[in-house]
């Protein structure tokens, strides 16, 4: 608003011939920026789309290993670790949340053994819970590991409270 105020005194001086000009031109144009706060990601109803290629793609366990690989390293899904897994797999089915997800009937839940290779792996570290997919070696693909997108032990998150199998459901 001040840029567009600024603007119009610099037009009006010019179109008028003022004496303001300088004073109008010189004044530093300031910027207007919002701080991104958790409550800004953590919407789990915010849209973020993938190509249809993206998602054509995605359809086993590998395949959506694969996705969450290839994006190693990106931001773009903190907050949203459920749309992340939604997106890998190519799920049909929604959930508002990873702890949503976990206290669906959504697949059965196991809470003892390792994850085989593309389950769904879940944690309670917020009121939205937390869900990666499993390599099946102990490891997980997931968002928020060291601020990204990435592969971490499944013990880097705390309160493990287990997995279910991964599906395109």
């Amino acid at each position: 608003m001040r840029m567009i105020c600024q603007a119009a005194a610099l037009s009006a001086a010019l179109l008028f011939g003022g004496a303001t000009v300088a004073s109008a031109a010189t004044a530093a144009p300031s910027e207007v920026y919002s701080e991104v706060t958790a409550a800004d990601i953590a919407d789990p109803g915010a849209v973020i789309t993938d190509s249809a290629a993206d998602l054509a793609a995605a359809r086993t366990a590998s395949q959506a290993i694969a996705w969450f690989s290839s994006r190693t390293g990106s931001t773009a899904y903190q907050g949203y670790c459920e749309k992340a897994v939604r997106l890998a797999w190519d799920r049909v089915t929604h959930h508002a949340s990873a702890i949503d997800h976990w206290r669906s009937s959504d697949g059965a839940r196991h809470t003892t053994g390792t994850p085989p290779r593309g389950a769904f792996v879940f944690w309670n570290i917020s009121s939205y819970g937390h869900v990666g997919i499993a390599d099946g070696s102990g490891g997980v693909w997931a968002t928020s590991v060291n601020g990204a997108i990435g592969h971490a032990r499944q013990g880097y998150f705390a309160n493990y409270l287990g997995w279910k199998p991964g599906n395109s459901n």
